[in-house]
């Protein structure tokens, strides 16, 4: 048996840069010279696809472009397998991954691109305590080593506080090159659901419109995680977080929907012929939806 070291090609993440720019070459031959892109050629065969404007619509903060080439950068890792702490190890068909999940995105990106029904993330909202990030990402893995205490000599780290004035960029720049990864597992029908509180949201949703397409987006799922108010609100009290529901081709997908149980369906009807089927009319007002609360609260 040979011993691989690391410039063999089966100890490195795949190659997206490489990848890219055979898709390229693939539908644009002629836009390549001597090996390199000519961006004249290319911007002549886009037409008026290509936009030179100095002002572009979009989302941009300091550290983007650094960001983008992050989920490019090939990994140098190794998934190793532990059978001793396993269940099941020679049946099961799960497989669960423990890592920095920059590095191991990186790593499935040969098994499982374009593979993957489902993803649900439910990243740090960044309220200024949550989450800790390296200082410098040029060499990954040997980061993570050091951050998570499995080489000496550890490397300086800091939490993500208010006080920063890259607050909102410093999650952004962690959050893009692992949802840019991310998209690529999809499968072609595959769907993508992520977590986030007020205090991100809307800066999710433009990354999301960007990696995704906007074109991809389904919908902003309000989900109530409280029902109590909180006493220490300073303004409102806030009970609710949002999951954005993105697909990779919002085309191909359909959701398998659960159908109601019966006792469920008595409660509808369609006296009047409505040609959008049963329906059953509600109570809104105020009154009656704080009665409910409460009966919801009590069950």
């Amino acid at each position: 048996m040979q011993k691989l070291t690391d410039q063999d090609p089966e100890t490195k993440s795949a190659d997206l840069i490489a990848e890219n720019i055979e898709q390229l070459k693939a539908l644009f031959p002629e836009a390549f010279t001597e090996g390199k892109v000519n961006f004249d050629i290319l911007k002549q065969l886009l037409g008026g696809a290509v936009d030179e404007r100095e002002e572009k619509y979009g989302l941009n903060w300091h550290g983007k472009r650094r960001a983008r080439q992050l989920a490019l950068t090939p990994s140098t890792g190794t998934l190793r397998p532990c059978p001793e702490e396993s269940v099941d190890w020679d049946t099961t068909q799960n497989l669960m991954i423990e890592g920095d999940n920059l590095e191991v995105l990186k790593l499935l990106q040969k098994s499982y691109a374009g593979k993957v029904k489902l993803i649900y993330i439910d990243p740090p909202y960044n309220t200024g305590k949550d989450f800790v990030y390296p200082d410098d990402f040029r060499d990954n893995i040997k980061n993570y080593l050091k951050l998570t205490g499995q080489v000496e000599g550890g490397k300086k780290i800091s939490s993500n506080t208010e006080a920063s004035g890259r607050f909102h960029t410093d999650w952004l720049n962690m959050m893009y090159p692992r949802l840019k990864l991310a998209r690529n597992l999809l499968k072609e029908d595959g769907v993508f659901f992520v977590t986030i509180d007020d205090g991100e949201v809307a800066n999710l949703r433009k990354v999301c419109d960007e990696i995704f397409g906007e074109e991809n987006f389904v919908a902003n799922i309000i989900w109530q995680k409280k029902y109590g108010a909180a006493n220490d609100a300073k303004y409102l009290s806030d009970m609710h977080d949002h999951i954005l529901l993105y697909c990779r081709n919002k085309e191909s997908w359909r959701p398998n929907l659960f159908e109601r149980p019966d006792e469920l369906n008595a409660k509808y009807s369609n006296p009047d012929n409505d040609p959008r089927g049963p329906w059953n009319s509600t109570n809104l007002s105020p009154e009656s939806v704080l009665n409910s609360r409460k009966t919801a609260t009590s069950i």
